[in-house]
């Protein structure tokens, strides 16, 4: 059954994403101000967006997990941060191919990409302390409060641009994005949210993955520490 379940999922993200890529790169007109560039907005907000979002199920389920003793949120908790750290790789990747031909420069000091450097080092740190500290010592207490701590800074990346004038856009998507901005276009919305549909998806299905995994090397550890010498 959890082998089908897992077939489906990979079909069913496979599907969206060769729609995903069609829509992006044929179907979506070019942007009139930055031209065919423009195009990695619908992989770096989606991307950017599903990092976010995977670093809160981190935080909730490194503290459930403290709470309930229970293996399945920290089998959750690490799943969910390495494929966050595999999207906010490729957040970082594509910001930076996007800023060198709109801004002229690969990186600047502001606040929306400082932040979001900030998550992706948040991503590393909390991976590395919990491959490095043996299981069951605080290593994980200190991973939950490193997780904590990143799902603090995702708010700070939504609302950056706004709280500071700076060279990248305002925000343009959600509660806080502003009427007037280049992003108003019905085609570029229906691309946008399909895009992020599709990585959610293809999301779900690397953190089913990658649970599984978890699950089998936590088996194989109990069997070979019970195992007599």
């Amino acid at each position: 059954m959890n082998n089908i379940i897992k077939n489906k999922l990979l079909l069913f993200s496979s599907f969206f994403m060769l729609v995903n890529i069609y829509l992006i790169f044929i179907w979506v007109p070019t942007e009139a101000n930055q031209g065919a560039i423009q195009r990695i907005l619908y992989i770096h907000v989606p991307v950017s967006q599903i990092s976010m979002i995977a670093i809160i199920i981190v935080a909730i389920s490194s503290v459930l997990f403290l709470l309930k003793r229970n293996e399945f949120w920290d089998k959750i908790a690490i799943a969910s941060a390495e494929i966050g750290l595999l999207y906010g790789t490729i957040m970082l990747l594509s910001g930076i191919l996007w800023a060198k031909p709109v801004w002229g420069v690969w990186w600047t000091g502001e606040a929306k990409l400082t932040t979001a450097l900030i998550l992706y080092l948040i991503y590393v740190s909390y991976i590395m302390f919990r491959n490095y500290f043996p299981i069951g010592s605080q290593g994980q207490r200190i991973a939950a409060i490193i997780a904590i701590i990143g799902a603090l800074d995702t708010p700070l990346i939504y609302f950056a641009a706004n709280l500071w004038s700076e060279a990248h856009p305002p925000i343009v998507l959600g509660p806080a994005s502003e009427n007037d901005s280049s992003f108003s276009s019905s085609e570029m919305r229906i691309v946008w949210l399909f895009s992020t549909i599709s990585f959610m998806i293809f999301f779900v299905y690397l953190l089913r993955v990658r649970y599984k995994l978890q699950d089998n090397i936590s088996k194989y550890l109990k069997i070979t520490t019970e195992r007599p010498n």
